[in-house]
């Protein structure tokens, strides 16, 4: 039983399913997530990528509906009694997932009823950045976590000895092909990046709150780079299409354009509707979803939400410029639980500012365009991140992560 909740989830628990069935052809999967998941073979309860939120306020607003669909995924548990459970990132749920999984195999074991599934996490909880506490629970619930970060076992080993931790390595390591990976676009193309378009890459994130929080932003910033590069070219790229309507009610009411009040817009026209909207913004601008590989590999510079994404742009060797707002509420609470120095993994795996980073009331247009621009136009600089770039992908493991983490989990029961 598998369970992912957001998107990067979704992929991950597919390629998981994947490299299991091919150790074990037999194996049935079921649980909750998205369209990969689907499609890999799991039998899905219902899409919990549609539930993903973001911050604490988000969370105690859904609070009911999280129990209700917590409840449901763990009647389906105690009726298939799966082997084992898989959380698939997705943190505060699934620890709270798990933990009711082993409350009952507690409760209810007997002769005639020995279920005791073995309970897994991929992808470690940032306990490590958070609530550190939140390892104790780990370790009183689960029988292995699959660690994607190298520092993130040794810091088990030090705080609960007993908890069993594998690092699989970083499951992007070897998704793209040597062509996709273009490290340096400038040096293949024999021209200085100051002598051609520039290429700017806005990737907003993956949740309708963050789009509204972050885009009038980024978008404040672009006016600020087209005053000193109007040739530059700016592609925006999305996870999907469901966050298009909202991109498109953003971008009406920044070029005064009156849009059909008709909820939903249909799918097959808002592609066209968003880009029509941001060529009236910026002559040079355009909207996608998916395909973030492509547009990572024509990218000189990206501006970005942190994230997951920002281990992509690190892994295509791509300056990027980090940015996070969310209410002042949120904002209040994270700054007083959060004990790490900086929010961009990259940063993080680094311990120092790699991508300018810049967090709630920091995250200006005025900042976050000249850091930019410093980008763009400082080939030092790029060099200088370019080269700690490839030295934080090569911390993260062979390709292949997916098949190791398999390979764990079918040990625990050897």
């Amino acid at each position: 039983m598998l369970i992912a909740g957001e998107a990067s989830g979704d992929l991950l628990a597919a390629e998981l399913v994947s490299a299991l069935r091919a150790q074990l052809p037999d194996a049935k999967f079921s649980g909750a997530g998205g369209a990969k998941m689907s499609a890999a073979g799991v039998d899905l309860a219902f899409d919990l990528t549609e539930h993903a939120v973001v911050g604490f306020s988000d969370v105690v607003k859904n609070y009911f509906k999280f129990r209700r669909l917590l409840n449901q995924l763990l009647a389906l548990a105690i009726e298939r009694k799966p082997d084992v459970v898989i959380g698939v990132d997705f943190g505060g749920f699934n620890l709270r997932f798990g933990h009711a999984i082993k409350e009952y195999a507690r409760n209810h074991r007997s002769a005639s009823t020995p279920w005791n599934p073995k309970i897994v996490q991929f992808v470690s909880p940032q306990v490590w950045a958070s609530r550190p506490g939140r390892a104790n629970r780990l370790a009183a619930d689960y029988d292995l976590v699959l660690s994607i970060f190298p520092f993130e076992k040794d810091w088990y080993a030090r705080r609960v000895p007993k908890l069993r931790v594998e690092f699989v390595g970083h499951p992007m390591i070897g998704r793209f092909t040597n062509d996709d990976l273009r490290f340096t676009r400038e040096s293949a193309e024999g021209a200085s990046i100051v002598n051609r378009k520039s290429q700017i890459l806005l990737l907003p994130g993956s949740r309708e709150s963050e789009l509204q929080r972050h885009l009038p932003v980024m978008l404040d910033a672009l006016k600020i780079i087209h005053e000193k590069l109007p040739a530059a070219k700016v592609k925006m790229v999305l996870p999907n299409d469901r966050l298009l309507e909202e991109l498109i009610w953003i971008l009406a009411a920044r070029t005064s354009t009156v849009v059909s009040s008709d909820r939903p817009i249909a799918s097959s026209v808002a592609g066209m509707v968003a880009n029509d909207l941001a060529k009236q913004f910026l002559p040079n601008f355009e909207i996608q979803t998916g395909n973030l590989p492509e547009a990572l590999a024509q990218a000189d510079v990206a501006i970005a939400s942190t994230g997951t994404v920002t281990m992509e742009c690190a892994l295509f060797g791509v300056p990027t410029v980090t940015l996070y707002k969310t209410s002042w509420f949120n904002y209040e609470i994270a700054r007083r639980i959060v004990t790490v120095k900086w929010a961009t993994m990259p940063n993080i795996l680094a311990n120092e500012e790699v991508f300018p980073e810049f967090i709630q009331n920091t995250a200006t247009p005025e900042s976050v365009s000249r850091a930019a621009l410093e980008l763009l136009q400082d080939e030092s600089r790029r060099a200088k991140i370019k080269s700690q770039l490839a030295k934080i992908v090569s911390s993260l493991g062979e390709p292949g992560a997916a098949g190791r983490a398999a390979t764990a989990i079918l040990n625990l029961f050897q």
